[in-house]
């Protein structure tokens, strides 16, 4: 019986790495460069785990370039209210939705109003 396991222990040869350590990486951590898509990339379905750039928000545009009509001015309280929170802070252009040109000049309008007193400066 003792002879049995000498010789199973003969034939093993011993590792250079530790027993607890594996001595190869698991397939699904080898990646190759360029492989791997970027983070918030992938089908809108969801079929790669990951999600479509622009499946997140729709992309909002200007009211002002849309209605060449529609004027900005200080005088018109009920439209540049909408550019200003309920705490009296104007709103930014991610938010509102206006081009660089026009969220310019709703702030120098907003500021304006607040001059005269058609708009307050703070709400509380």
């Amino acid at each position: 019986m003792s002879d049995e396991i000498k010789a199973t222990e003969d034939t093993t040869e011993p590792s250079s790495a530790p027993a607890s350590a594996p001595s190869e990486r698991p397939p699904h951590r080898e990646k190759k460069f360029g492989e791997h898509k970027p983070r918030g990339y992938g089908d809108r379905d969801g079929a790669e785990g990951g999600y479509h750039k622009s499946a997140r928000f729709k992309r909002k545009s200007c009211r002002f370039c849309a209605n060449k009509n529609l004027a900005i001015d200080y005088k018109d309280a009920d439209l540049l209210q909408k550019f200003i929170t309920d705490r009296g802070k104007i709103l930014p252009r991610r938010i509102t939705g206006n081009c660089a040109k026009h969220q310019r000049l709703v702030a120098k309008q907003i500021k304006r109003a607040r001059i005269i007193a058609i708009l307050p400066f703070v709400l509380q």
